[in-house]
């Protein structure tokens, strides 16, 4: 493998984004009870982009919210935890709603129980489920994504990196080696 492999360019990240729209529009047979969540910090475009792409497809305006998982990671001490300068925005009842949690990818699962939790502290949603831009395998709990926009089998020594415009300045996948 080269040093940097592109996975996805700026037209594979748009085709896959609306390609998962209208698969989470068919699974709930419409956007009439749906909400998206973006996972701080890629999850929040990635979730802004599904809401645009179901307006342009269903003409209806989906809620968007921002979580913050920080306080919720199983992977860090509490004295590690210093107070977030990320924040939780959710200004709509998540209670019996269908929520879309999106991230920009899953790897070992852990992101989206601690998203999971601090989505339950909000109140009970009627369903979530998971929307991804990536899907890179070895999962260490049983979670697995709703939409997934690309599945990368990878090794352990290896990293998958989305990169936003809104985030990075730039709009790519690109599969690297991880420094030692």
């Amino acid at each position: 493998m080269q040093p940097n492999a592109l996975l996805m360019d700026e037209a594979a990240i748009s085709r896959a984004l609306v390609r998962v729209s209208h698969e989470i529009l068919e699974r709930n047979k419409g956007a009439e009870n749906l909400a998206l969540v973006g996972i701080h910090t890629r999850g929040i475009p990635m979730a802004k982009r599904l809401a645009a792409n179901i307006l342009r497809i269903e003409g209806k305006q989906l809620p968007v919210g921002a979580l913050d998982i920080t306080l919720y990671r199983d992977d860090r001490n509490a004295a590690d935890i210093l107070p977030s300068a990320l924040a939780t925005e959710i200004d709509f009842p998540v209670e019996g709603k269908d929520i879309v949690l999106c991230d920009d990818v899953i790897f070992t699962g852990r992101t989206v129980r601690a998203a999971i939790e601090a989505l339950l502290k909000l109140g009970r949603p009627k369903t979530i489920q998971l929307a991804v831009c990536v899907d890179r395998g070895h999962r260490e709990l049983p979670i697995r994504a709703d939409y997934v926009g690309k599945n990368v089998p990878t090794a352990h020594s290896e990293s998958v990196e989305v990169r936003f415009l809104e985030t990075d300045g730039e709009e790519c996948v690109i599969l690297s080696k991880k420094q030692a």
